[in-house]
């Protein structure tokens, strides 16, 4: 039980984290979701968006941050 509450603490803290980024330097991240490699298709009556490239990059910082939570709580 002990475990569960400190990944809920650690998810709070970045969540609080993320919330602070988003709110404070967002204007600066509008070139995420246009990176090269993020496909983009528009029609008159059809839009797809599939970030790959972008989903690449929050997936291996994410797995960065966690790796080091983890190693920090062994």
């Amino acid at each position: 039980m002990k475990d569960a509450g400190k990944i809920l603490i650690i998810l709070g803290i970045l969540s609080v984290i993320a919330g602070l980024v988003l709110r404070y330097a967002g204007d600066k991240l509008k070139w995420l979701g246009r990176l090269p490699g993020d496909i983009r298709i528009q029609r008159d009556n059809f839009s797809f968006f599939a970030p790959v490239t972008t989903m690449l990059l929050i997936s291996i910082v994410l797995s960065l941050v966690l790796y080091l939570i983890g190693k920090f709580f062994k």
